[in-house]
């Protein structure tokens, strides 16, 4: 098996890893700042944030999943 495979494979992996703590710090600090500012949108806005951090989780998700293909399917 070729090296350069495990290379994207880490890659894959670790940029995932990154995006999803980066995207989640940025989402949960906006989260607080509004609701902060306007405490009676707090119900509304934790609702729209799960559905926000559930995306934001399949999307690093997909990623791993297609590096473990690569990982052992090629």
């Amino acid at each position: 098996m070729d090296s350069t495979i495990y290379l994207a494979v880490a890659i894959m992996i670790s940029s995932a890893a990154v995006a999803t703590a980066i995207g989640f710090a940025l989402l949960g600090g906006k989260f607080l700042e509004t609701t902060a500012r306007q405490p009676e949108l707090a119900p509304q806005l934790q609702v729209k944030m799960f559905i926000v951090a559930g995306l934001l989780d399949a999307v690093s998700m997909i990623a791993v999943g297609i590096a473990l293909y690569m990982l052992f399917a090629l």
